[in-house]
């Protein structure tokens, strides 16, 4: 019962740390990237719909992005999109594509999005030991109810700790390493 628990915690964390490596790609640097457009939503045909369902992406250059549509009815709302987003790039539209040139991010931008990165990680750190809270607590219950013992519900909470920390530490590796590609110039 304990390493059912624990299993479950391990893929609960896992999953945590997918969707904090998710949401630290979502955020621009001085570099494009496809991962920037991961949470914009098109209004398609009066339906929201994720970007990557309606276009293609392909980075030619380190600041340029070339979107390729699909569907060309669907050009006017990937437009609309994009200049609504928090990305602060002005689409171009070709007829064929939607070419963006990123801009160079400023000093104060940076910043910006260096907060916005340490919030994130402090979000999957939470996330994270909240898993564990909830292992712990379903270790106390079955000690409670008296079908594992004291020495068992120790060692399970030392596991749950350590493979908390093991997560956590992740979670710093990549906010160290996302704040360090924002300070690049």
């Amino acid at each position: 019962m304990i390493a059912d628990i624990i299993k479950e915690a391990e893929h609960k964390m896992d999953g945590t740390l997918d969707h904090a490596r998710e949401e630290f790609a979502g955020i621009r640097t001085g570099r494009a990237h496809p991962a920037m457009f991961n949470k914009l939503m098109v209004d398609y045909y009066g339906v929201p719909t994720p970007l990557q369902q309606l276009a293609t992406f392909q980075v030619p250059e380190a600041r340029t992005v070339l979107i390729s549509p699909f569907d060309r009815n669907a050009m006017a709302g990937i437009e609309r999109a994009i200049r609504d987003s928090d990305l602060g790039v002005n689409p171009a539209n070709d007829g064929a594509v939607i070419r963006l040139n990123m801009p160079q991010l400023t000093e104060e931008r940076r910043k910006e999005y260096i907060k916005v990165a340490r919030h994130k990680a402090e979000e999957g750190r939470v996330a994270i030991r909240n898993v564990r809270r909830h292992a712990i607590e379903s270790v106390q219950k079955l000690l409670k109810a008296k079908e594992i013992g004291e020495d068992d519900a120790r060692n399970a909470e030392k596991q749950l700790d350590g493979i908390t920390k093991k997560r956590v530490d992740i979670v710093d590796e990549l906010l160290k390493a996302k704040e360090a590609e924002l300070l690049e110039v």
